[in-house]
């Protein structure tokens, strides 16, 4: 009887995640890496340290594109610099990917949150409740998620009102603590549920296990 020919193990596919700060690369370590391992896909994040934009992203991913299969980005909407007047996701997203050379160009998905990192963490006000151990904090978040038609990524971007600029007034928050472990606490599934920019980037990210990229999948999303 013939013997099926043999596949091996199927390859991971390694992705480079340039990152806003040390907030982002905690996520992306402790919560994001482990939920797409089990899809065989290895995420790496590189810090940029803050003062995100179009010029330092631009030469950032030139010098971390060859070291993996692909790339992506996490980075705020509010805090990136230089945006042009009335910017929006999209246009900034379409920027970033018109600003690479091609050789980069044809390996990136390039992903802005709105408006912050921390948006996400509303996505369940009972997590955020619970780590940072206050009954206060849960309704008070499910609050202000109330006021955004239950959407964490419409809370708004201002000095007052971004995401973090909240959780700072009104909870003991300290950023790159408890940022990630709410989030942790909170789970990537059910973020997804509640943030639609952020599933569709996952989503892209997933469709990299066949080792393409598809280039219909990463034309950026109309989102002001």
């Amino acid at each position: 009887m013939d013997e099926e020919p043999y596949r091996g193990a199927s390859r991971m596919v390694r992705v480079g995640i340039s990152v806003e700060g040390q907030t982002e690369e905690r996520f992306v370590k402790s919560v994001l890496a482990p939920y797409l391992v089990k899809t065989e896909i290895y995420i790496m994040p590189i810090s940029m340290s803050g003062d995100v934009n179009i010029d330092k992203v631009r030469e950032e991913l030139k010098k971390i594109a060859f070291n993996f299969d692909f790339v992506t980005t996490l980075y705020d909407f509010y805090g990136f610099s230089k945006k042009e007047s009335n910017e929006t996701k999209a246009s900034l997203e379409a920027r970033i990917l018109k600003s690479v050379h091609q050789s980069v160009k044809d390996k990136l998905i390039p992903y802005v949150q709105m408006y912050e990192f921390e948006g996400l963490l509303f996505s369940c006000p009972e997590s955020m409740g619970r780590v940072l151990q206050d009954i206060e904090v849960q309704k008070w978040a499910s609050e202000v998620l109330h006021e955004f038609e239950n959407n964490p990524e419409l809370i708004n971007d201002s000095v007052e009102t971004a995401p973090s600029k909240r959780l700072g007034k009104f909870t003991r928050y300290r950023k790159t603590t408890h940022g990630p472990n709410i989030a942790k606490e909170i789970g990537i599934d059910k973020i997804r549920t509640m943030c639609v920019g952020f599933d569709e980037w996952i989503q892209k990210i997933e469709s990299l296990a066949g080792g393409e990229l598809n280039i219909g999948v990463m034309r950026p999303q109309s989102h002001s």
